[in-house]
């Protein structure tokens, strides 16, 4: 990756390996990482579980929105939280400066992944289930991913060459 060529922001369902494919990405290209979720505990001072408890899952969104829009992502590799999503302004900005790379990773394997759904501090309503999210948030991961990567049987060093190789043969 050059000087002139984008950021790179990841975007998926909680578990997809967002955090994890992240830090490895930025160490390999020689950029700086920013995990949204992790800006968002700061900002605030609370954890994402902490923030939904006490506030509601609107207000999460909010709060993510507001990092996406603030933060310094020139030349960064960006894990964002699952549901960065459905800020249309937050998502804009991100695909105006940044290549965006939708891990896909299937619902059976997702389950297996995220043990801890209802406590986690995943921005959903309060009776919606796992496999509704995963339905509902799916169609917003394909239409802002410029790069789609099925890493449901990858493991994280297969998914982080998949990303690099996809990044070389691409144009964007």
């Amino acid at each position: 990756m050059t000087a002139a060529q984008k950021s790179i922001v990841l975007i998926g369902m909680p578990g997809a390996g967002k955090s994890t494919i992240g830090i490895l990405l930025a160490k390999e290209l020689g950029l700086d990482f920013i995990d949204t979720d992790i800006s968002i505990q700061v900002r605030w001072g609370k954890t994402l579980q902490q923030i939904t408890d006490e506030s509601g899952y609107l207000v999460l969104r909010d709060y993510e929105e507001q990092v996406l829009l603030s933060e310094d992502i020139d030349h960064r590799v960006v894990a964002t939280g699952g549901s960065a999503v459905y800020s249309e302004a937050g998502m804009a900005r991100l695909k105006a400066s940044a290549t965006v790379i939708f891990l896909y990773v299937s619902l059976p394997v997702l389950e297996r992944r995220v043990t801890n759904f209802d406590s986690r501090g995943i921005a959903r309503r309060p009776e919606q289930s796992f496999e509704e999210l995963f339905a509902e948030r799916g169609e917003l991961y394909q239409r802002y991913g410029d790069i789609s990567i099925d890493c449901s049987h990858l493991s994280v060093n297969e998914a982080l060459q998949a990303v690099l190789e996809a990044l070389r043969d691409s144009a964007i």
